[in-house]
């Protein structure tokens, strides 16, 4: 028996290389973040797809992993002391990895903070407004005749992307010269705006010199071109 058997999560999605990190994630930018991490520190993986059309993630089998019923989470048969590790939270999962193997994460103190404040930045900030920008902006774009939601989040987008671009102004990433977890959790989310959301011109986005260049430089790392194209 592998030590990934205990984990009911393994019977629907079998690991065909159990002594790697098992990734459960969907080409979404919170999925997009751990892959990339997982590209950018070289650590071995396997991917598998949870799909939203066909419900994957309200099985039985997935909540036994994460209850929120949220991608990404892994396994890593080789956790802490040696011993499996389930973990769900993109920004969790990204902290992780960092101190796993070292990288990706500033070690003195004080720009370890900093670093993850941006991180939480994200998470807190960023990712849900683009989210819910993206979705009365382009999905629910014909369901909701009042504007108040689309402008409410359009106008908070604005500010968030303003924040942003001033924080990158003579910095070539979030940290300054190094490329952190900051980095890959902010990315995948911007390139959605544009990209997914195909709300570049209206959150101002494309006229942003900093926010651009920082995203064309991320984007072109070997580690995002194939981390951004998982699961496959």
């Amino acid at each position: 028996m592998t030590a990934l058997a205990q984990f009911p999560i393994t019977q629907r999605w079998p690991a065909r290389h159990p002594d790697r990190i098992q990734l459960y994630t969907l080409g979404t930018p919170n999925g997009r973040k751990v892959s990339v991490a997982l590209e950018e520190l070289g650590l071995a993986y396997e991917a598998h797809k949870v799909s939203f059309e066909t419900n994957d993630q309200f099985t039985a089998e997935f909540l036994s992993l994460n209850p929120n019923n949220k991608i990404p989470a892994i396994l890593d048969p080789n956790g802490p002391e040696g011993t499996p590790l389930a973990l769900f939270e993109s920004g969790a999962i990204l902290i992780y990895l960092a101190e796993k193997t070292g990288k990706l994460l500033p070690e003195a103190p004080n720009a370890r903070y900093e670093c993850l404040q941006w991180l939480m930045w994200q998470m807190g900030g960023l990712g849900p407004m683009f989210g819910q920008l993206g979705h009365f902006h382009k999905y629910a774009a014909d369901k909701v005749s009042d504007p108040y939601p689309r402008d409410r989040y359009l106008g908070e987008a604005k500010r968030l992307l303003g924040v942003l671009e001033q924080r990158l102004d003579g910095r070539a990433h979030i940290m300054g010269d190094a490329y952190t977890i900051a980095d890959i959790a902010i990315f995948p989310w911007v390139q959605t705006l544009r990209e997914s959301y195909e709300a570049g011109e209206i959150t101002g986005l494309d006229a942003l010199p900093n926010i651009n260049r920082w995203l064309s430089a991320c984007m072109a790392r070997p580690a995002s071109v194939r981390g951004m194209a998982q699961p496959g």
